[in-house]
């Protein structure tokens, strides 16, 4: 974990969506990494998620979900799987249902109205 997190630093300095998406996830997010820190997990998903990297949404919303490197939200999980969704995300579908179940519905619609709104950041 150490050699890849060394290698994958240097793409992550330069906003590589796909070095923040596996670092985030399988060295700093992974439970069983030495390396294990959700506090610098989650801002490498976020911006990987927010420039338009799908596969970094679906562990972001369960981040927020659960109230894990992040404040514990719904709204945020629900507009992360809603944007995944929208792009085809394999695994949205099932989790975007179950989170809906969980939200009261005018923050339902206003998750899904932030999700319908948001625009990927080019920078």
């Amino acid at each position: 974990m150490a050699a890849a997190e060394k290698d994958l630093q240097v793409l992550v300095k330069e906003r590589d969506p796909r070095a923040q998406f596996l670092l985030g996830l399988y060295v700093y997010g992974n439970p069983d990494s030495k390396m294990f820190d959700l506090n610098k997990a989650v801002p490498l998903l976020l911006d990987a998620s927010e420039r338009g990297y799908i596969p970094a949404m679906i562990p972001l919303a369960g981040a927020y979900a659960e109230g894990k490197g992040v404040p514990k939200s719904l709204f945020e999980s629900y507009k992360w799987l809603a944007i995944a969704d929208r792009w085809n995300s394999a695994n949205a579908a099932g989790l975007l249902e179950q989170v809906g179940r969980e939200l009261k519905p005018d923050e339902l619609e206003k998750a899904k109205a932030a999700a319908m709104a948001f625009t990927f950041k080019t920078k």
